[in-house]
């Protein structure tokens, strides 16, 4: 045991005392710090104490996500993840895929296992043309649940978002302070919340920035699908309008784009400047390393766990929308606009 203890001591970075202290269960322990001995435990293959084993069940708690393709959503996952078990409880990670589960029958299927909570992120919320009255069921079934990105004020419930707005006004501002005049947006769907606002944002941009009346911002605007297919058809048809510089709703977006600038023959950011969104894992390794919104992911999710938690504990959360402001990360694929035959060949 003493072989044992120095073993966790040094995998969770504390002291020895520290170690006994946690797996005797005593008190006087920062929540952190027992997450670290306990995970330190189950790195090195050894058993939880049964007493700890049991502290963790304090309930279920489901994430439904529309998928994991996107970088994005296994980032938001991990976060509400380690925050749920922090707190003893245990996620359930529901996902949508294409022809399986949807998310009526994935939630069905965690009230059925006696979830505690539901945190539903870019769901069917999301959707304007979708009926809000799933969530009415679901608070009959005394269920709490709060949604993510997607704000509906037909559904009582707290929200968590990004300021979609803010964000397309970032990428826009930083755009045309490159010198850039042509300014495409690539987005998703139109009947989804965050689509609507971002092209909110961009039209409030454009004018402020460039003049732009409302009529001509919509003209250089692309509906695609969230996908690097998606973004490279919508990043196609902007280029053909002879845009200098594109604004994606996504970094699998962005990613499409980069590839429909090469194939035009054009170079990234030489020649077209790329602005992705959300700030994906590793997406700062792209070649070249992409300029994107970022998504306050860490505190979104944490904002969620913690107020589940306080439904679930029977502090209701006001029936509102927590909105969060984004960051711009400029890196190497946005750069000045265009100059010289070129680019007055393309403005053409």
């Amino acid at each position: 045991m003493t072989a044992r203890l120095s073993d966790i001591a040094a995998q969770a970075g504390v002291s020895e005392a520290t170690v006994s202290r946690v797996l005797n269960g005593k008190r006087g322990v920062a929540t952190g710090t027992r997450e670290s001995v306990l995970t330190a435990l189950d790195t090195l293959g050894y058993e939880r104490p049964v007493r700890l084993r049991a502290a963790r069940s304090a309930g279920l708690i489901g994430l439904i996500t529309p998928e994991l393709d996107n970088p994005i959503f296994p980032a938001l996952a991990q976060v509400i993840g380690q925050a749920l078990t922090r707190q003893g409880y245990t996620p359930v990670l529901a996902t949508q895929t294409p022809g399986g589960s949807t998310e009526d029958e994935l939630t069905e299927m965690l009230v059925e296992r006696g979830v505690a909570g539901i945190i539903f992120a870019s769901g069917l919320h999301a959707d304007t043309t979708a009926d809000t009255r799933r969530y009415a069921r679901l608070l009959g079934q005394g269920v709490p649940f709060v949604l993510i990105n997607g704000f509906s004020p037909e559904i009582e419930a707290p929200f968590v978002s990004t300021d979609d707005r803010a964000a397309i006004r970032l990428a826009v501002t930083h755009l045309a302070s490159l010198g850039h005049t042509r300014i495409g947006l690539a987005v998703g769907p139109r009947r989804f919340v965050p689509v609507a606002r971002k092209i909110e944002g961009f039209r409030l941009g454009m004018q402020e920035r460039l003049g732009l009346a409302p009529e001509e911002s919509d003209a250089l605007v692309q509906h695609s699908l969230y996908t690097v297919e998606g973004g490279q058809a919508a990043a196609a048809s902007l280029l053909q309008r002879g845009c200098t510089a594109l604004v994606c709703a996504s970094d699998m977006m962005a990613l499409g784009a980069i590839r429909a600038a090469r194939r035009a023959g054009l170079q990234v950011p030489g020649d077209v400047s790329v602005v992705g969104f959300d700030d994906s894992p590793l997406i700062a390794f792209t070649d070249p390393p992409l300029t994107t919104i970022r998504q306050p992911v860490q505190v979104m999710g944490q904002t969620a766990v913690r107020t589940v938690l306080d439904e679930i504990g029977g502090t209701p959360a006001p029936r509102t929308e927590f909105i969060f402001m984004p960051e711009l990360v400029v890196r190497g694929s946005t750069a000045a606009g265009p100059q010289g035959l070129g680019a007055s060949a393309r403005r053409s």
